[in-house]
C-alpha cells in the first residue's frame, strides 16, 4: 500500500453531495431538464446571422451624451 494512498477518506464535499443524492433521488434526473430547458437548444444559423446584421453599433462609450450645442 502507498503512504500516500487514502482509501478510507472522503471529502465534506464529496459526503455532501453523496447525502443530496441519497436524499433525493431525482436531482440528477432535475439538473438534466434544467439544463435542456436553458442551453442544449439548436441554433438557427440563418436567423443568428441575420439577428447580429441588423444590430445597432454602439457608441464608444455609452454613458457619454452628445454635447450641448451653445
Amino acid at each position: 500500500m502507498s503512504f500516500f494512498a487514502r482509501p478510507h477518506y472522503t471529502s465534506d464535499a464529496t459526503q455532501f453531495i453523496d447525502k443530496l443524492k441519497a436524499d433525493k433521488p431525482t436531482l440528477e434526473q432535475e439538473q438534466r431538464q434544467g439544463r435542456a430547458l436553458l442551453w442544449d437548444k439548436q441554433i438557427d444559423r440563418d436567423f443568428q446571422a441575420k439577428a447580429e446584421a441588423t444590430t445597432v453599433p454602439q457608441q464608444p462609450y455609452v454613458y457619454q451624451t452628445k454635447a450641448d450645442q451653445h
